[in-house]
């Protein structure tokens, strides 16, 4: 019995060097009152991806430009358009931007599809895909259910959907209608924090009560079987981390999606540093085929630093998690403030982060693609 597992301890190293599409809306749809889908017309050469990877939007607001990374909810087996999904966050720079300003018919340059939250199907799978997703963290899961329903005909799926409310619930009828289509195989579980007299489904935050309940109505196909998959905010995640824990699940069978603010919509954190922290280093970056020198500051990144020099480095969610910025070390040590989007095996082959990484010492040569 051949299984898919998705990405998440080894990482294939993306194409060298930025890919840029200019991409036409094709269409917006209102999901629901502050959340909306963008279908984009596939250009002349198809954009390959897989389900559950996201598309870097890339626009000028207030006169800079600005990249955001939003999951992809089409399916590359099931859909013609690429389709991202995109919920307004407060104070989010473009996902408010997107929903008051962008019209059917405008060009939006994306980069190439990424990510590593995927997995690969097999029509000789037989496994059961239990999701846990909050708000817009539906979109990844979205893709790879539309997938899974047609390329592995005897595996099922179990999705757990926190929501506000019910007016909040993105993608409600397409569920519905996959439901119904799909018996028996795809069982959607609605949890709101505010539910209506009328309701008759769960309730209130996800707690290890309510966990035991759901876990008592989904199929039981054994550890073996079954991975378990999230996506949604923070304390969401952790608390699903936290009860899944208690049940015993082993951590190699939990595969995560992480959705945060990228450093430019977030206060960075101030964190004492030693006066040997505090100089500025020289950092080689080699990529596409040059060689530049920039001098990073202790305060600053090594991708803001050379983004300011005018060096197009690739990068997206400017968060440590996407990998998009990702170079290999060849000397001297950087640090990073956060290693979540690197696994351990990357880590030790030297592979660092430029978007969220500071020089340590003054020999520090990055290669990048």
């Amino acid at each position: 019995m051949a299984f898919g597992l998705f990405k998440k301890s080894e990482k294939k190293q993306e194409p060298s060097g930025p890919h840029y599409h200019d991409l036409s809306v094709k269409a917006i749809v209102h999901e629901t009152k502050d959340a909306i889908s963008i279908a984009f017309e596939q250009p002349a050469t198809p954009l390959t991806y897989k389900s559950g990877q996201f598309l870097t939007l890339i626009t000028t607001i207030n006169g800079k430009e600005v990249r955001r990374a939003y999951s992809l909810c089409s399916s590359p087996i099931v859909d013609k358009d690429l389709i991202v999904g995109i919920k307004r966050v407060e104070k989010g720079l473009m996902s408010n931007w997107l929903p008051d300003n962008l019209k059917v018919g405008a060009k939006v340059k994306v980069m190439d599809p990424m990510g590593q939250f995927t997995t690969e199907f097999n029509k000789e799978n037989k496994r059961h895909l239990v999701m846990f997703a909050g708000g817009s963290g539906i979109t990844p899961m979205m893709s790879i259910i539309k997938s899974l329903l047609i390329q592995e005909p005897d595996s099922i799926c179990s999705l757990i959907y926190c929501n506000r409310d019910i007016d909040s619930i993105i993608f409600k009828d397409q569920f519905d209608k996959l439901q119904t289509t799909y018996e028996g195989r795809l069982h959607v579980i609605h949890v709101l924090d505010n539910a209506p007299m009328n309701w008759q489904g769960y309730s209130g935050l996800l707690n290890k009560e309510m966990l035991t309940k759901l876990f008592e109505r989904i199929p039981n196909w054994g550890l073996d079987n079954t991975t378990y998959l999230m996506c949604g905010p923070e304390g969401m995640m952790k608390n699903v981390d936290v009860l899944l824990a208690e049940h015993k699940i082993p951590t190699e069978k939990i595969f995560k999606e992480s959705f945060v603010t990228g450093v430019i919509d977030k206060p960075k954190k101030e964190e004492a540093a030693s006066s040997s922290e505090k100089k500025a280093r020289e950092v080689t970056i080699r990529y596409d085929g040059n060689q530049y020198k920039i001098t990073v500051e202790h305060n600053r990144t090594i991708l803001e630093t050379a983004l300011d020099k005018g060096i197009d480095l690739p990068y997206s969610c400017q968060s440590g998690l996407c990998t998009a910025c990702r170079g290999k070390a060849l000397s001297g040590q950087v640090k990073l403030d956060e290693e979540e989007g690197l696994s351990k095996s990357e880590r030790a082959e030297g592979y660092v982060l430029t978007c969220v990484g500071h020089p340590m010492t003054d020999d520090v040569v990055i290669e990048i693609g």
